[in-house]
């Protein structure tokens, strides 16, 4: 992943509505809420919501689905794991093995 994605999907997910969206569909699971059902769990406007989405959406955090006259939202996944493995991959790579310390005898 590249720095430049992760900074804007960090970024989204730096706003307190949009991570409280994003944890409820990823607490939904594969099936995903109900736009609607987003609303009525949050109390916030339509048109607050779908802003905060469309941010989600744009970084490739979450996905919408019309079903009929219903839009589902859903965490992807896929992108989400990606997020978190470009976090840890690399860590304590340049950490300095135990030993190797200043000062420390071999």
């Amino acid at each position: 992943m590249k720095v430049e994605k992760a900074a804007k999907q960090l970024e989204a997910l730096g706003n307190p509505t949009r991570l409280q969206v994003y944890r409820m569909l990823v607490r939904a699971g594969k099936d995903g809420l109900a736009v609607g059902r987003l609303q009525d769990r949050l109390g916030i406007a339509a048109s607050t919501l779908s802003h905060h989405l469309h941010r989600l959406i744009l970084t490739g955090l979450v996905r919408q689905e019309r079903q009929a006259t219903t839009l589902i939202c859903r965490a992807n996944y896929p992108a989400m794991d990606a997020l978190l493995g470009f976090l840890a991959d690399e860590c304590c790579v340049d950490a300095t093995p135990a030993g190797a310390r200043a000062g420390e005898a071999a």
